[in-house]
Formats: structure tokens, sequence, C-alpha cells
């Protein structure tokens, strides 16, 4: 019996192989991911977005942090989450007096670009309006001292 199944997992073994042709996976390069959705980014990817209202806007923008921002940048966007720290990674404040961030342009194109250490949502599978939202919600929401300052839309 054990004569059989070292046989058996040896074969199995030796499928896995045969299957992949003996490939290694290699990931994508950060750098080239980024570089590659900056030379994607172009601000009129958003211009045929639009919203029946501007709470509908946020409404879904929350849902979309929810979904792909809370877990790095916290409920509130301050980051320093429990997920974070098991990473050890250190993701900016979102709601920091001196974000750079202050317009929906400028937070759409950080959003599809990412950087070394944020995906590259752009071409990493969110949709143009669901960045759209996202940053809407952000600005609004989390931000709405940015907006009321002649910021955003």
């Amino acid at each position: 019996m054990k004569l059989r199944a070292w046989v058996m997992a040896t074969m199995a073994g030796s499928a896995t192989l045969t299957a992949c042709g003996g490939h290694h996976f290699e990931p994508p390069n950060r750098a080239q991911q980024v570089a590659e959705a900056e030379a994607q980014y172009t601000s009129a990817i958003f211009d045929s977005v639009t919203w029946a209202t501007d709470s509908i806007r946020e409404l879904d923008g929350n849902a979309v942090y929810a979904a792909s921002c809370r877990k790095c940048h916290g409920e509130m966007g301050a980051g320093e989450t429990d997920y974070d720290r098991v990473r050890n990674l250190h993701p900016p404040s979102l709601v920091r007096p001196d974000w750079k961030y202050d317009s929906l342009d400028s937070l759409r194109k950080r959003i599809w670009v990412g950087h070394a250490g944020m995906p590259t949502f752009g071409i990493a599978g969110i949709t143009p309006r669901d960045i759209d939202g996202v940053a809407f919600y952000l600005l609004k929401g989390l931000r709405p001292d940015v907006l009321g300052k002649g910021g955003g839309q």
C-alpha cells in the first residue's frame, strides 16, 4: 500500500511538472505595472461616466471603498489597520490635512495608476465608473473640507 501511494504521488508530481512545461511563475514587476498604468491613463477615460445624483455616486463610491480600499486605509481613511500591521504596510492617511490629492482629477489618476505600494486599479479590473465613485466618496465623504474649498468637481 505504501509503495502504491508513493508511486501515485510521484506520478501526480510528474504530471504537474509536465503540464506546466517546467515553467516558473514570475509575478509582474511593480514598476512596470505602474509605468503601464501611467502610460494608459488619460482623464478622458472618465468623460462618459455619469451619475443620476451625487448621493448615488457617493453611495457607490463608499461600496467600492469598502471592497477595495478599506483593508489598507481603514474605515475612516486614516490607515493603520491590522491588515497593514501584519504585512508591515504603511499606506498614507487619506484624511491628513496635508494630503495632496485635492481634486477629482488628481485622485482618479492616483487610483488608476497606483504606485509601488498600491495596486494599479485602472488596469487591475476596477472600472472607470468605480474609480470615479470612490474618488468622489473620498473627497465628499471622508474629506468634505476639500470640496468646500473649491476642489473636487
